[in-house]
């Protein structure tokens, strides 16, 4: 062969070899799923295609975020409830937006000290597990009140598809039985519990059916009185009577008076963007845009993606705010939260000025009264539709299954949402969080919560839909994906895929996902003083981008809609159409 023409043979292999390398490089994620007229994103892969089946009928994102929340409800029984609460935060077409709180409320007859023996201290699993545990639920209040609100479909229709599921049953994968088997023990201490989730007392196993008839019976009922087919009524007295055989304090006049609240969200700006986000009695919104407005001020792109410096200012910034969410946050109708202070630039400047850039936090000096703070399991889903309706919902049982008990008779397992109060000032909750005097439990009270559903916009139009579960972290996992997308440029499934770190003041630790730090910035964060501890269990991500991939990227074709679903848990989906 011409010695030329091998030469360049050679060359075009290596070029070629250059190029795969480099594409391989790139696709580390998968590319978002793509679609023209809608997206739909959530942790169960049958909820989501019931969302994007409504979105297909012409309803509108609310429509869809209600029958996958009744879905959610039937096939993802860890999170999805009728027997919880939650938030959603709503962007509509023509501009407007708002915030349902339907989070759960403690029981007319709780106590501030309920949880605590004859020497004051927290009786351990009292606040978690069983009867007593349960607050009142929220779910249903707030589902019929955004159909009513904002919908445009009948009721019947949206909850149809999750009474076939639960009459019929659907059929198990993997991902449903590894969520299952978390809690194998604890379904076998509860009779009405045990009855749906174990089969004949054992164990589910992949490609066998979960049939729940009780709460295909609870969602009729639902289907054709709305909320007094839940509040009222057979469910609402199996309810009472459960609570009161399992030594819980719920009564009828606790469902009597469950209204679910409507709220303006909570806003903020991050570099041309606008964040739109919980009020209290989520923390989340707040935290989330004092960690912005903290970060605002640093080069964060500059740095670059995942150096020391940047992971260094990111932590204090968690550091910072969750003094604030710990100390001073909680329901507004029995607190004052001083959220101008909180949100104003002003004060991250302050901030700013007390982290040091080379040396960590400590966490027991940076407290309430102290400058510049002065004194005083769960899971999600994002929808977009053709019109521009964004809808971005959080909603728990808190723990996985919740109390891990049942209302017998209705198939509505039930939260155990109590321990989200202040048990006891510096005693930690579930999830590690030691909170103050404002969340401390008092009858009505809803308790302080992490949920942070969120959209952000740009003139006006949303951009990003995005939230997750996971207990205190779903604050800084909302904030990673946030500084993924508008600081780094990623695509909405690199920034969900990316590795996460989290630190939440006390216990002073930051928590770090396996390949999220290289050694060699390891060695230097510890250098500065940090204290970087083994990763929490994992979130699962719910996120679209509206336009590109990327913010600020190019269309795939005429597509208009980019979804992305965590992989940490093998259930979900993200589809449109």
């Amino acid at each position: 062969m011409n010695p030329l023409r091998l030469h360049a043979l050679v060359g075009a292999a290596i070029a070629a070899l250059t190029l795969t390398g480099a594409l391989q490089a790139q696709a580390a994620s998968q590319a978002p799923v793509a679609a023209r007229n809608g997206m739909v994103v959530s942790a169960q892969h049958l909820a989501t295609r019931i969302g994007v089946d409504v979105l297909k009928r012409g309803g509108n994102a609310i429509d869809s975020a209600v029958a996958v929340g009744y879905a959610l409800a039937v096939v993802y029984p860890a999170a999805g409830n009728l027997g919880g609460g939650g938030f959603m935060t709503i962007q509509l077409a023509d501009g407007r937006k708002t915030f349902l709180d339907f989070r759960e409320k403690a029981p007319l007859a709780a106590t501030a000290d309920m949880y605590l023996d004859k020497e004051g201290n927290v009786v351990r699993g009292l606040s978690t597990k069983g009867h007593l545990a349960v607050g009142v639920p929220g779910t249903v209040s707030g589902l019929e009140m955004a159909r009513e609100k904002y919908g445009t479909m009948k009721r019947a229709a949206l909850i149809a598809p999750s009474i076939a599921l639960a009459e019929a049953g659907f059929e198990l994968q993997q991902g449903d039985i590894d969520m299952l088997a978390t809690a194998t023990e604890e379904f076998k201490k509860d009779a009405a519990t045990a009855a749906i989730f174990l089969n004949r007392g054992e164990p589910f196993k992949v490609g066998q059916k979960l049939v729940q008839k009780d709460l295909a019976r609870t969602l009729k009922a639902v289907s054709r009185n709305g909320v007094d087919g839940f509040y009222q009524g057979p469910v609402g007295r199996a309810i009472v009577a459960s609570s009161t055989a399992g030594k819980g304090i719920i009564t009828q006049a606790d469902l009597d008076q469950y209204r679910t609240r409507e709220l303006p969200p909570i806003e903020c700006d991050y570099r041309g963007f606008r964040v739109v986000s919980a009020p209290p009695p989520s923390s989340g919104g707040v935290v989330i845009c004092e960690m912005l407005n903290i970060l605002e001020g640093y080069p964060l792109k500059d740095l670059g993606f995942r150096s020391a410096q940047a992971v260094h200012y990111q932590i204090e910034a968690m550091r910072h705010a969750y003094v604030d969410r710990n100390s001073y946050l909680g329901d507004p109708d029995f607190v004052k939260n001083p959220l101008d202070r909180l949100l104003d630039k002003g004060y991250a400047e302050k901030v700013r000025a007390a982290i040091d850039p080379n040396k960590a936090g400590v966490s027991k000096d940076i407290k309430p009264g102290v400058a510049p703070h002065e004194g005083s399991n769960t899971t999600h889903y994002s929808i977009v539709d053709q019109w521009g309706n964004a809808v971005s919902v959080t909603y728990t049982l808190n723990d996985w299954f919740g109390a891990k008990v049942t209302a017998a008779g209705t198939g509505v397992l039930l939260n155990n949402e109590m321990d989200d109060f202040t048990s006891k000032i510096g005693v930690p909750n579930l999830y590690g969080l030691v909170q103050g005097e404002a969340n401390a439990i008092a009858p009505g009270k809803r308790p302080l919560s992490s949920m942070s559903p969120t959209i952000v916009t740009r003139d006006g139009k949303p951009v990003i839909v995005v939230g997750t579960p996971g207990g205190s972290r779903i604050i800084t996992a909302v904030l990673h994906s946030i500084l993924n997308m508008v600081d780094y440029g990623m695509t909405v499934q690199e920034a969900v895929d990316a590795p996460r770190f989290h630190q939440q003041w006390l216990p002073d630790v930051t928590n770090v996902e396996t390949f999220a730090l290289s050694p060699d910035t390891r060695k230097l964060l510890e250098g500065m003083g940090h204290n970087l501890g083994v990763p929490q269990p994992a979130n699962h991500m719910a996120a679209i981008i509206v336009g590109a991939p990327s913010i600020g990227g190019k269309p795939v074709g005429d597509n208009r809609f980019y979804g992305a679903n965590d992989p940490r848990r093998n259930t979900g989906l993200a589809l449109g159409y």
